[in-house]
């Protein structure tokens, strides 16, 4: 009996192993999938250098923090408004659309990132705030659907704007993105790590979910003339 027990026993544990063996195959899969399905569809849509975006009225520069939770600075928040003022700058744009997260008290991207682009150089009347960009999700089809905007250049770094184009082009979007100076992996590996599964979570809200944003709300005027 007690031999009959400790084959089982193996057997369970081989089939439990080979469970798991298949089941990190499938996540991977998914993964590495969702990532370059993403990747082929922003294909020669995002460039390094202001001069040659291709002209739209407006860009979405995606929301950061100048700071982390643990009170040091935030590496891939100065590159989006570099990158933000010196497309606006070579007249790519006509104005620009501060996109981020201001849903508890005493945490506002947007007023931050319009705040420094002023002192950047650029006009205060051309830097409008969402304030409702909660994810890039919504800040992609608020920029649509509240901003009036259907075609666009996302400002962020290459990750971030690759994803974005993919969302943008899913909401009957034309969209192109400037990349920011990027950050190593090894400076921020919990950024790409969290990056991997937002391509399959935006993924799974296009095809499947069919996501919208937390809030809409009332048309804004975008000052392009």
């Amino acid at each position: 009996m007690k031999w009959l027990e400790k084959q089982m026993m193996k057997a369970l544990l081989k089939l439990v192993g080979l469970g798991i063996g298949v089941l990190s195959v499938v996540v991977l899969a998914a993964i590495f999938g969702c990532e370059w399905w993403i990747a082929r569809a922003a294909k020669g849509r995002c460039f390094d250098e202001a001069e040659v975006v291709p002209e739209a009225p407006v860009a979405v520069v995606l929301g950061a923090s100048p700071r982390l939770a643990d009170g040091r600075a935030n590496l891939f928040f100065l590159p989006r408004l570099e990158s933000a003022v010196a497309l606006f700058k070579a007249g790519r744009v006509k104005a620009l659309i501060v996109s981020g997260d201001n849903g508890t008290r005493g945490y506002d991207e947007p007023t931050e990132m319009k705040r420094l682009l002023v002192q950047m150089g650029v006009p205060e009347a051309r830097v409008i705030c969402d304030f409702a960009g909660f994810r890039t999700l919504d800040s992609v089809v608020r920029a649509r659907e509240v901003f009036g905007q259907s075609r666009v250049v996302f400002v962020s770094q290459r990750f971030h704007n690759e994803r974005a184009i993919y969302l943008a082009r899913a909401a009957g979007m034309e969209a192109h993105g400037l990349n920011a100076q990027d950050v190593s992996v090894a400076i921020a590996p919990k950024t790409y790590l969290r990056e991997k599964l937002a391509c399959v979570k935006a993924v799974l809200d296009v095809t499947v979910l069919k996501t919208r944003p937390k809030f809409l709300g009332e048309k804004i005027a975008v000052p392009v003339d």
